[in-house]
């Protein structure tokens, strides 16, 4: 069956090609189709005011309120130096708070006729601080009259659509383009198999996007959310389940352990017992390695939780079995650092092929990008005749130059930074698909992990190890409470006394091109927040201030290799006390004597980024403290963020605050590594049941039918999730 032509129809044809290139260019939508499932954000009752008191900073906002009074203000600036600069403060109100619109310049002059007491519009714009109060600077805006028959014409039924908006078109434009196209809607192919539609009682396609866009009643909202979120949920469930029959089609070498071998000789080495959730997943996983099908497992874990250790006799049984194992890091500094833990925690059954090696010692080499070309020429070597066992990289394991002698397992740590296309670029390097093992540092909620990583089995691992201290986590209000952030460097030095260290991260290096600088600010500018706290400007205000006298040092990801390892090596060493760094320490980075983490700004990092950052302390034997400094005032919904990472260590109810608190387009954070998610009424968190059910649903829809030969529609449905953009979609968390 071919693709509906109505839906395929280019927006330029129906809309012009004006507002077609800003919605191309803004909401990402090109076709009739796309339009139709640009859902409302929300609805609005005629008659019925929004909530003005919980808008969120920086967003584009529509709001429907009335006016409450509008003063027309004059001044003198550079300008009009003779007091005739004008600017219009209008207040509007919604019974539960009040917002401040403000209009500058010629701009004043329709606003200043048109928005008297007492009347209803709709308003959009970004939302701003402006002395400590929130403001919208030249918001559009639209008269609601309630005589105007196209007013009630364009918002036909008591409910007003609000659509996610931009700028540059304000969501009445985005709706009264939705009226135009609406009647394509009857021709909408339905995914959904029938059986599966009536047997759930959901409504057919067409009248699910009538009624999504022109709702009568709060109960026609809820039957087309109901049946929408079951497409989302259904072809992104059929897309992971047709990759994993694929995957267990493949074929792989078994690897064992062998009884007397290399994992069992590191076992007897090790100064400590593994824990029992260390002992349960390392069961799984050699029992995933023992098929001849491809092992696909997740490996989460929270913050130094043993995960490397896991990994570790993963390879080593692989490597036992006479294969190679490649494990996979995102930068170098955490390749370079997995190295050195790695060789350390094996001893002399790292130096296979040496004097002092164990007899069943293997060798483990490195391989990174700005490596010298001797000891790259070496690595290759050792990989392509087998007598390296274990390779630890970057994406430098990727090229083609790079031959295996018999690769048996990859390791890729922190998942995210790595997509499907690198994942099967290595995968190729094996005579046969070598098993997978991906392991991720920040807790994943159950629900999240079979929408993004559905492809993979989940093992997790949510014991600490014995010896882990506890971390103290507090939000330091520097602008409320100057003398708190003093305290936060008195603590630092107080810990530097008792000869332990301290970490302090901050947003951004601080030697960028600063290009913004030079153009003219429009009063919107002059309303946003300052630039994020620098690096290099932080750890020179430390060393001649609070921090005098003690050794300050710098890390941040524009320095040369060799340098950050050095740097790196240094504070490991004890040869600084405080490291100033950007948030390249963020993972795997292993100090026991770090005691203290101070996160500069810290409003402006992801609560899963905290919850990591956090994680470099406490790792010895000494307590840990972690201290969120920020400027946001107390009832900023950046501030309840901060709080919520300070009341808690477990790291799978933060990932679960942080998902509740994203918007939609931003559900699966990295997991659209930065694209817009094509989840666009699914919830990722709300909806754990519709999607196990569609999991379920899935997986037996592709056992039967793996090509979808009786599922035209539902193929169609398919080629347009995994579109060319789309792809990243499933490049996973």
């Amino acid at each position: 069956m071919d693709a509906v032509p109505a839906l395929d129809e280019p927006l330029k044809k129906v809309l012009g090609p004006a507002t077609a290139k800003v919605m191309a260019e803004h909401l990402g939508l090109h076709t009739v189709g796309d339009l139709l499932h640009h859902y409302p954000r929300r609805y609005e009752e005629r008659g019925q005011l929004t909530h003005l008191a919980d808008l969120p900073m920086d967003e584009h906002v529509t709001v429907v309120a009335q006016v409450a009074d509008a003063r027309l203000h004059t001044f003198a600036s550079s300008r009009a130096p003779r007091g005739k600069g004008q600017r219009l403060e209008v207040t509007i109100t919604d019974g539960s708070g009040r917002l401040q619109l403000v209009f500058f310049g010629a701009g004043v002059h329709k606003p200043h006729k048109e928005l008297l007491p007492g009347t209803r519009a709709m308003f959009a714009g970004k939302v701003s601080v402006f002395n400590r109060r929130l403001q919208l600077a030249h918001p559009a805006y639209e008269l609601l009259r309630a005589d105007s028959e196209e007013a009630v014409e364009s918002w036909a039924g008591a409910l007003i659509p609000l659509y996610p908006a931009t700028a540059k078109l304000e969501s009445w434009k985005i709706g009264k383009a939705i009226q135009t196209v609406l009647p394509s809607a009857q021709e909408a192919a339905d995914p959904l198999p029938e059986t599966l539609r009536e047997g759930r009682g959901l409504l057919p396609l067409p009248e699910a996007l009538l009624k999504i866009h022109r709702p009568h009643t709060k109960a026609d909202v809820e039957q087309a959310r109901a049946r929408l979120k079951w497409d989302e949920a259904f072809v992104l469930q059929v897309a992971l389940a047709r990759r994993r029959h694929a995957d267990a089609q493949l074929p792989a070498v078994p690897r064992r352990p062998r009884p007397d071998g290399i994992l069992a000789a590191f076992d007897d080495r090790l100064p400590f017992t593994l824990t029992e959730g260390q002992r349960k997943v390392s069961e799984e996983i050699f029992a995933d390695l023992a098929t001849d099908h491809p092992m696909h497992r997740l490996l989460q874990g929270e913050v130094g939780s043993g995960k490397t250790l896991v990994a570790l006799r993963a390879m080593l049984a692989v490597v036992d079995a006479g294969g190679q194992a490649a494990m996979l890091a995102p930068t170098e500094v955490l390749a370079q650092q997995h190295h050195r833990s790695v060789t350390e925690m094996m001893g002399e059954l790292a130096e296979g092929g040496m004097l002092g090696g164990a007899e069943n010692a293997t060798k483990v080499v490195l391989l990174t990008g700005s490596m010298g070309a001797a000891a790259r020429r070496q690595a290759l070597l050792d990989l392509a005749t087998g007598e390296a066992g274990i390779v630890i990289g970057t994406h430098a394991l990727i090229e083609d130059k790079v031959q295996f002698h018999d690769l048996g397992l990859v390791v890729v740590d922190e998942q995210h930074r790595f997509g499907v296309e690198q994942r099967d670029a290595l995968r190729g390097k094996g005579k046969q698909p070598p098993h997978l093992l991906v392991m991720t540092a920040t807790p994943i909620p159950r629900t999240v992990a079979m929408t993004v990583f559905g492809d993979l089995e989940t093992s997790v691992l949510d014991q600490l190890p014995a010896g882990r201290s506890p971390i103290a986590s507090h939000v330091v209000p520097a602008a409320d409470k100057p003398h708190f952030l003093a305290r936060a460097w008195e603590r630092v030095r107080e810990e530097a006394g008792k000869g332990h260290q301290a970490y302090v991260v901050c947003p951004r290096i601080g030697d960028e091109e600063d290009g913004a600088k030079a153009k003219k600010k429009s009063p919107e500018d002059e309303a946003e927040k300052r630039p994020p706290l620098a690096v290099l400007d932080i750890a020179e205000q430390l060393a001649r201030g609070p921090l005098a006298g003690l050794r300050v040092e710098v890390l941040h990801g524009r320095m040369q290799p060799d340098d950050k390892d050095a740097v790196m090596r240094g504070f490991a060493a004890g040869e600084a006390d405080v490291l100033v760094a950007t948030t390249v320490i963020e993972v795997g980075v292993n100090v026991p004597n770090a005691t203290v983490m101070v996160i500069m700004d810290a409003d402006r990092f992801g609560v899963s980024q905290l919850h990591q950052l956090r994680g470099r302390v406490g790792r010895g034997s000494a307590p840990g403290l972690c201290l969120l400094v920020t400027e946001m005032p107390e009832a900023s919904g950046a501030r309840q963020r901060l709080n919520a990472v300070a009341s808690t260590l477990d790291g799978f109810e933060l990932s679960r605050i942080d998902l509740e608190q994203r918007r939609e387009g931003d559900v699966l954070g990295q997991a659209q590594s930065g694209t817009r998610s094509s989840l666009r009424m699914l919830a990722v968190i709300d909806d754990e049941e519709v999607i196990a059910e569609a999991r379920e649903e899935a997986t037996r829809l592709v056992a039967a039918d793996p090509d979808l030969e009786r599922l035209p529609a539902l193929r169609t449905a398919l080629d347009a999730l995994l579109d060319e953009e789309r792809e990243q979609y499933l490049e996973k968390g």
